[in-house]
């Protein structure tokens, strides 16, 4: 089975037609980039992500990769949240079509102090990234996340590291920053920028993103910066707290 524009805006036109108002929660602004923020003690979310690569647009059906990520959330307390993730890929070549388990992660973030505390907002995060086959290399993926609100404009910037525990897997070094603005309660629009300094990779795009009482979704586009970038990158996520 393969997927298209067509099937995403579907997939937009979907939940958009579920209402409107604001939902609490994990609410997400960008799709790159986390947030100052964590689930509320004893809240709990699903999360479904769908992303694509597009290593060249010009020969789209020669390859192109859709990952599908389901993450359930719950918060410890209230600075201070856990998830499991399950994930699946798809991989489109012109002679083959592929589907395959892919593995899972286990993620932990907490926040210090309150908003507005420090001079800047300060998130840890954590995460353990096991593949399904064991011959290939696991994760440990660090990040410090550091944003601040001014206004109804938003900054939050992402060093991560991501390091290989096993199967001599490599340590890099990599970002996210997002610059986003509130035009009302149910939408927020931003610029994003995601890249890999060890591999020299980089991508700067839009996202938008929206909610209502009873689900949320953001959707964001990345274009690749250089030659040794993917073209296009193209994500969206959904949640529904519960």
């Amino acid at each position: 089975m393969k997927y298209g524009i067509k099937s995403v805006c579907l997939i937009l036109l979907a939940f958009l037609g579920l209402g409107s108002g604001l939902v609490r929660a994990d609410r997400r602004a960008y799709v790159w980039t986390y947030e100052y923020m964590t689930m509320p003690q004893g809240e709990a979310e699903f999360e479904y992500y769908l992303t694509m690569q597009a290593p060249d647009t010009g020969d789209f059906d020669d390859k192109n990769t859709w990952e599908h990520q389901g993450e359930l959330e719950y918060g410890i307390t209230d600075r201070w949240d856990i998830s499991v993730y399950q994930r699946w890929q798809q991989t489109n070549t012109a002679t083959e079509d592929k589907c395959e388990y892919t593995g899972t992660k286990l993620r932990t973030r907490y926040r210090l102090g309150e908003k507005d505390q420090y001079p800047l907002d300060t998130l840890l995060y954590l995460e353990y990234i096991r593949p399904d086959s064991s011959h290939e290399p696991e994760f440990l993926e660090g990040k410090i996340v550091l944003a601040k609100d001014l206004g109804k404009f938003n900054v939050a910037y992402n060093q991560i590291l991501k390091a290989g525990i096993s199967h001599d897997g490599d340590t890099e070094h990599e970002y996210a920053l997002g610059c986003g603005y509130e035009l009302e309660p149910a939408w927020k629009v931003a610029l994003e920028s995601a890249g890999n300094f060890t591999e020299d990779r980089y991508y700067f795009g839009p996202t938008i993103s929206w909610a209502s009482e009873r689900v949320w979704l953001a959707a964001g586009v990345l274009g690749g910066l250089n030659d040794r970038s993917d073209d296009l990158r193209v994500r969206l996520i959904v949640g529904i707290p519960f």
